[in-house]
């Protein structure tokens, strides 16, 4: 069986990004326009592009989508998979894949997007939430480590700082079925 994959995604300042916006545009207008096979069912294998902000997904068991962000480790800028995870009877985590804006080799202190891939189990609603981190939001994480607490950098002992705003939380609901 051939599944259908989803991809959402966020681009800032991507001619990548510009490319992929122009296709989805151009598919929607196929699709508006009547152009395809007239049966109005989607041809397995096709992407639909979601907004990352877009946190109420509906899928079929078997079927993949992804969600893309922007992530940079020079700015000390990650995202992460952080609790609650979802329900594997529901929905499992396939990894996630990190690509460089870069062209051919990676240069020093390009960004570029990570896409977690997610696949429908069974029949069912679950919860997911991504974490972001910037170098003002995280203390001690990493690329591969998240933060040990996903509260405000801690404030300095003197002066009159004020703390460190939290890390955006996007919790996703996927429905199943």
């Amino acid at each position: 069986m051939i599944s259908t994959t989803r991809t959402a995604g966020t681009f800032r300042g991507s001619t990548t990004g510009a490319v992929i916006g122009a296709a989805a545009v151009l598919a929607a207008f196929a699709v508006l326009t009547g152009c395809g096979s007239g049966t109005g069912e989607q041809a397995a294998g096709t992407t639909t592009s979601r907004p990352v902000k877009d946190t109420s997904i509906t899928a079929e068991p078997g079927e993949r989508f992804t969600l893309t962000v922007d992530q940079n480790a020079s700015t000390r800028e990650y995202w992460y998979l952080v609790a609650p995870e979802p329900d594997s009877s529901v929905l499992v985590s396939r990894g996630q894949v990190h690509a460089s804006y870069a062209e051919g080799e990676a240069a020093a202190g390009a960004g570029g997007r990570l896409t977690f891939t997610f696949e429908a189990k069974g029949r069912g609603t679950t919860r997911f939430t991504l974490l972001h981190c910037t170098f003002t939001t995280c203390q001690g994480n990493t690329s591969t480590l998240p933060p040990g607490a996903t509260e405000p950098s801690a404030t300095p002992a003197t002066g009159t700082a004020t703390p460190s705003p939290a890390p955006e939380r996007i919790t996703y609901t996927v429905t199943v079925d």
